[in-house]
């Protein structure tokens, strides 16, 4: 059997050691981006995105103003440890 999170220890680990490790290896993982290429469609979905976003350069919310709608509607459980993705830093 291959590396589990008990075998390796990381079920050992506090919460934000986790969320680092996560981190850590999603990285590797966007490091060897060419392993995964996208389809044609996901191409055009990015494309049509970047000439959205050119086009209306100033049409965007601040980081703060989403994570305060985000904790509103679902209450303090998205501030679990105020830590990376997870925890809406």
């Amino acid at each position: 059997m291959g590396a589990t999170v008990t075998s390796l220890g990381i079920d050992r680990l506090d919460v934000d050691q986790r969320l680092a490790l996560v981190d850590e290896i999603w990285a590797t993982i966007c490091a060897d981006a060419k392993a995964f290429p996208l389809t044609d469609a996901q191409h055009e979905e990015l494309d049509r995105r970047v000439a959205e976003d050119d086009a209306a350069p100033d049409d965007v919310l601040p980081w703060e103003d989403v994570k305060v709608s985000v904790r509103a509607r679902h209450g303090n459980a998205a501030r679990s440890g105020d830590a990376g993705i997870a925890g809406f830093s």
